[in-house]
């Protein structure tokens, strides 16, 4: 058995063998569990010692002000932070009056495992307290995909050694102590405590449930627990309630041999506009539910939910056993992040942690959405419906930056704007393209009209007047998008950033064709012959920097004529360099935060030569430093694409492995959703070729040589396809579904069940590797 950071490496599970209090924060984003809607951190049963205790409602946050030293127009003057709501998961010990706690007594074993097919969190452990009665302490957690509200704990207790008297204490907590922010990371959410106020508390029989309401934000949240007690005749129980407590109390006196269970059932509920015997009676209805299936029936559900989830967007890799386990865990983490959202959204650290203060930016739609496309579109659509409800506060938005259209924020939890940092916040204006390519890549490959003409339109729409109106034509009748800030973020408002322009133009091409789809909703919306003739008209001049004498395009005007940053002079400690030089010095110089042009370049292959692309590829490795998560998967793909195997799979492993190994010091804070997302981008748009265009996915499939077979399934207009690459071949089976026509290395080609067809595979002629920045050359893959 291999092992890479603390955990073993097993195809279908993630398992600890030891309790490792040094990197218990990691762990805890690793453990965590969600739905979409719920999150409970990885935390200890018994609430302590925690890294940071974390129970999270999607949506739900808390205000607070905004600091400038100086004020300026159009600046948000409210921050959101997504606050710790009521901990459900806190089931307190005492044996023979001593409390369980890991740092006392002696802990003679301590394992925990994330079973993937499952969705369950097994903790089994066994501890000596300090007056020599030991224990043996079992429990299993999970948060429900099928009941949307409910998360639930089966936590056992067993003497092993001689009788012992035991108390168990399974509460509601509101209002946990946080750590406090260190150091000045902008990374790290901002620390809120005392932020619910009590409103109601109850207790009785098995029964618990609090309801608080936020001060500022005017959130009404609610949570209920009730429970089944499995234990000896001896087995009293007792139920009190105070403002942030609410407590069931479970005595008993046990013999070796005789385990005392208790199984317990969570409900959660919020609102801004229900009263609180709605939320009351919100989250009381949902434990009745939850009660009627029982423990095991929710185990049941949650284990046929996954095999439904794993037999359509299962990724096999042979040749990796780290890859392997990386890519699945992935897959299980951006479907927890997404699965039950529904109409909210998917934040950047999905619901495993506290990271960017729960926002969602540009990387759910650019990064995590591709992947529910083709493996659970039904949660695509309601992310992006979600968006459809926020067009009053992005209309309003661009209104008041003097725009036409709708302006989506940089950063958000409710849909308002709440960056406070405008050169990164504001001028980012592709996350609007972005937000559109969702909606154009989900009803392509979904064929849902029904969502296209009643939530499509309208973004397409709103997004097409936005860049209608913040490009211009100059005199040559080039069009250009001026002061803007592209995906790196250490080039801000630029010129013609390339990414933006080619996002934009997708962005009002595809406006302008529904808007000839679908008139009856665009004469709705206002748009008439000539307001989508100008779309056209602008996408067909927008501007391409390139330049000639490199024979490189650039990611924005002007940018190869910077001056290199001084990379040999930059010691290790000093990345990510946000944190150790000022943005202006960074603005100025040639260094990439993160893929740009490169991201360009995959998702708008169409618009470059091969040539191109692998001049452009090799050009901007020497200066992208990758200090944000989401580069390495994009130069996975573009690797891939161009020839050079190895590094893509260099990059590959740096993707899967972001957070299993937590290579940027920061997984305490939450998981990166998105680069768990580039593991399968990688893998299946990079190794396996994926492009979808035109309404057809093509492939052009090759492999490392350290890979001997790679093997995913996609979900496309109804049907199921499994695609097989081998050293040298692939195989294209339509598991399920109608005759599907595609393209292998760009021949048409048709896709019939029972009918698999193979191909050979493309060859790459050699290559020199390009160089990368000193000392950011990635970890290379044996």
């Amino acid at each position: 058995m291999i092992s890479h950071s603390c955990f073993a490496v097993q195809p279908w599970t993630l398992h600890e063998n030891e309790l490792r209090l040094d990197i218990l924060p990691q762990s805890e984003s690793v453990f965590a569990l969600s739905n979409g809607h719920i999150g409970w951190r990885g935390n200890l049963d018994e609430g302590e010692p925690h890294g940071l205790p974390g129970t999270y409602l999607n949506g739900v946050h808390e205000l607070h002000p905004l600091p400038y030293a100086e004020s300026g127009f159009g600046y948000p003057e409210s921050g959101q932070t997504v606050i710790n709501v009521t901990n459900g998961k806190v089931m307190r010990l005492l044996v023979n009056d001593e409390p369980f706690d890991v740092r006392y007594g002696r802990l003679r074993s301590h394992e925990r495992t994330l079973d993937l097919r499952s969705g369950l969190l097994r903790r089994v452990c066994e501890w000596t307290s300090p007056a020599g009665c030991t224990v043996r302490v079992t429990s299993t957690r999970l948060v429900s995909f099928t009941q949307r509200a409910i998360a639930a704990v089966a936590y056992e207790v067993e003497p092993l050694e001689s009788d012992v008297r035991v108390v168990v204490q399974s509460e509601l907590v509101a209002n946990e102590q946080l750590p406090h922010k260190s150091g000045g990371d902008p990374r790290v959410a901002a620390a809120l405590e005392d932020v619910l106020t009590p409103e109601e508390d109850f207790a009785s029989d098995m029964r618990l449930r609090l309801v608080h309401r936020t001060e500022t934000s005017g959130l009404r949240v609610g949570s209920a627990a009730d429970h089944v007690v499995h234990g000896p005749e001896s087995t009293v129980t007792g139920a009190e309630s105070g403002e942030n407590v609410a407590r069931l109390t479970v005595t008993s006196q046990l013999s070796p041999g005789q385990p005392l269970r208790v199984e317990k059932l969570v409900s959660y509920g919020w609102s801004g506009v229900r009263s609180l015997p709605a939320v009351r009676d919100q989250v009381d209805a949902a434990l009745a539910g939850a009660r009627t299936a029982g423990w095991q029936g929710l185990v049941d559900a949650q284990r046929s939910y996954l095999d439904a989830f794993w037999s359509r967007a299962d990724v096999e890799v042979d040749g990796d056993a780290e890859i392997q386990q990386a890519v699945r865990f992935a897959l299980f983490h951006v479907l927890q992040a997404g699965a039950r959202a529904e109409k909210r959204a998917i934040p950047s650290k999905g619901l495993t942690g506290s990271g960017y203060d729960g926002h969602t930016f540009w990387d759910g739609e650019s990064f995590v959405l591709p992947v529910l496309t083709y493996t659970s579109p039904s949660a695509v659509a309601e992310a992006l419906r979600w968006r459809q409800e926020t067009l009053p506060a992005a209309r309003a938005r661009a209104r008041q930056l003097g725009l036409r259209g709708a302006t989506f924020p940089w950063r958000t939890i409710d849909g308002s704007e709440c960056s406070a940092y405008w050169p990164a916040g504001t001028a980012a204006f592709h996350v609007n393209a972005d937000i559109a390519e969702a909606v154009v890549r989900y009803v392509a490959a979904s064929g849902d009209t029904d969502f296209e003409r009643e939530t499509g339109v309208e973004i397409l729409v709103e997004t097409a007047r936005l860049w209608h109106s913040l490009g211009h034509h100059d005199h040559h009748g080039t069009f250009h998008f001026d002061g803007v800030t592209g995906p790196d973020e250490y080039s801000a408002v630029t010129d013609d950033n390339l990414y933006t322009n080619l996002m934009a133009q997708s962005n009002l091409r595809a406006a302008a064709d529904a808007v000839e789809r679908y008139g009856a909703q665009a004469a709705a919306l206002g748009v008439g012959d000539e307001e989508a003739a100008a779309w056209r008209d602008a996408a067909d001049a927008v501007a391409i920097p390139f330049n000639e004498a490199l024979g490189v395009h650039e990611q924005s005007a002007g940018f190869t004529g910077h001056q290199l940053w001084d990379f040999g002079a930059t010691r290790p400690e000093q990345y990510p360099l946000l944190l150790h030089f000022p943005y202006f010095d960074l603005y100025r110089k040639q260094v990439i935060k993160q893929a740009d042009l490169v991201l360009a370049m995959y998702k708008r292959g169409d618009a470059f030569s091969e040539e191109q692309k692998e001049r452009n590829f090799a050009y901007y490795e020497q200066m992208t430093v990758r200090d944000s998560s989401l580069s390495a998967c994009c130069q996975a793909v573009m690797a891939a694409e161009v020839g050079h195997l190895q590094l893509a799979y260099d990059y590959t492993g740096e993707a899967a492995l972001m957070d299993l190994e937590d290579l940027e010091n920061n997984t305490r804070d939450g998981l990166h959703i998105a680069s768990l997302a580039g593991t399968w981008i990688a893998l299946v748009a990079g190794f396996g070729g994926m492009r979808h265009s035109d309404g057809t996915l093509d492939f052009s499939p090759t492999l490392p040589d350290q890979l001997r077979r790679l093997t995913f399934a996609v979900q496309i207009l109804g049907r199921r396809l499994r695609v097989e690459i081998e050293s040298t071949s692939v195989t294209y089976t339509l598991l399920e579904g109608e005759p599907l026509r595609l393209l292998h290395c760009g021949e048409p080609f048709t896709a019939k069940a029972g009918s698999p067809r193979t191909h050979r595979l493309r060859s790459h002629p050699p290559r020199t590797r390009p160089e990368q920045p000193a000392g950011r050359r990635p970890a290379r893959r044996h």
